[in-house]
């Protein structure tokens, strides 16, 4: 049997007045997901335990298969694991963006997604300057990038002990337009965390590229925002937990880091950039050549996601469409004429355009293929998830019952 798990990242949504009452995906042209739809069966899941924070980290580990409130740990472990950033048990990990901000307003979560190359820049300069003793700046991609303080769970801060991976954090894609100094990390060895922060604005002001992307009216790189900090996670590897070996394409890191720590196969893609302009063809034939050696691939596209944080609606509309006619399009041409292989396609949260940040809501579903009965419903979309019987209360159920058949 082949399995393949398709996610577009945050596609589901609310439904707006400027799409007369309809969401992007009753308005996106998806004739791939209308055919899983009319030839499987629809539902809804939960993939946000009650209580934690609607993540990406969080409901990607939950459509896995791996209970969060069992084996999360924090998003920065999972994207040290991807960059291969060994971590010691008492190590602390943060996600480390680059921000733009001005006369004290973040403006910006991703500084204009600088690309990786400014990026990459910028972050060795920053661990230059402020990368010392057991503190570690690593560059990652576009605007995201980690930081690692070793000992972090026992951090001397005042004369006394700190655990660092306590610290409260907002992650900055859910306060832009907001002030900086109201949204700091709190809790007891803080204080190191916003010396740091403050302390990057100098260093990046002094950066030639940032001169050169105020001059293109570029958003610049102007201060580095911790956030989504952990400790080293232990998961069971997929293949004990399901019997399949497995492939996960994704230009994300988190995403990436959980294949890597579960025992998947990373597949790198040329041209994958976890945002608008990411080679949708590239993910879908690189994904389906991986099932030549596995039984199982999983499949994120990061787009729909970032259309929701900008709440660019016709931009969402346009990466839900992309999914649909190369992933999803893609898939449904290795499963034609085969009778072993099962597909499932769900978002991992929403990310409604009219709020520009994630939510715990329940989200639709779609299974199709091997062993599995059309349900009578005619589309996919959020309406008609909620107007069917099947439901999951978590996303590791889901994936549990998607891979043993139950």
């Amino acid at each position: 049997m082949k399995y393949i798990v398709m996610v577009p990242d945050g596609m589901g949504d609310y439904p707006l007045e400027e799409l007369d009452g309809r969401t992007p995906l009753e308005c996106s042209k998806v004739p791939n997901m209308t055919y899983m739809a009319k030839n499987g069966k629809v539902g809804m899941v939960s993939v946000i335990p009650k209580g934690m924070t609607p993540a990406s980290d969080v409901a990607n580990l939950s459509i896995i298969g791996y209970d969060p409130l069992k084996y999360y740990s924090g998003r920065g472990p999972l994207e040290a694991a991807n960059m291969d950033i060994g971590l010691g048990d008492d190590d602390v990990a943060f996600r480390c963006n680059l921000i733009t901000e001005d006369k004290g307003i973040l403006t910006d979560y991703s500084s204009g997604h600088i690309t990786t190359k400014e990026a990459d820049i910028l972050i060795r300069a920053i661990d230059k300057k402020l990368g010392k003793g057991d503190v570690k700046f690593y560059p990652g991609i576009s605007y995201r990038h980690l930081m690692v303080i070793k000992n972090g769970r026992h951090f001397k801060s005042s004369g006394k002990d700190a655990d660092l991976s306590k610290i409260s954090y907002m992650p900055p894609h859910d306060i832009v337009g907001q002030r900086v100094d109201k949204n700091l990390p709190k809790g007891k060895g803080a204080d190191f965390l916003i010396k740091l922060m403050n302390d990057s604005k100098a260093v990046l002001e002094k950066q030639d590229i940032n001169r050169v992307r105020l001059d293109l009216k570029e958003n610049p790189a102007s201060m580095v925002w911790l956030w989504g900090q952990g400790t080293k996670p232990r998961l069971p590897m997929f293949e004990e937990k399901y019997g399949v070996k497995g492939a996960i394409v994704s230009a994300v890191n988190l995403v990436n880091g959980i294949g890597k720590l579960i025992g998947l196969e990373v597949i790198d893609v040329p041209g994958a950039t976890g945002y608008y302009d990411t080679n949708y063809q590239g993910k879908a034939d690189y994904a389906m050549a991986a099932l030549d050696n596995n039984d199982f691939v999983f499949v994120h596209v990061e787009a729909t996601d970032e259309a929701g944080h900008n709440k660019d609606i016709r931009a969402k509309i346009t990466a839900i469409e992309n999914f649909d006619k190369h992933i999803v399009g893609t898939a449904l041409k290795y499963f034609k004429g085969r009778d072993d292989v099962k597909m499932m396609l769900l978002p991992d949260h929403s990310t409604p355009i009219s709020i520009g940040t994630h939510t715990s809501d329940p989200i639709p579903f779609v299974i199709c293929g091997a062993g599995v009965e059309a349900d009578n419903t005619m589309v996919f979309s959020e309406k008609s998830g909620k107007a069917s019987r099947l439901t999951f209360p978590s996303g590791w159920q889901l994936m549990d019952s998607f891979m043993k058949g139950a």
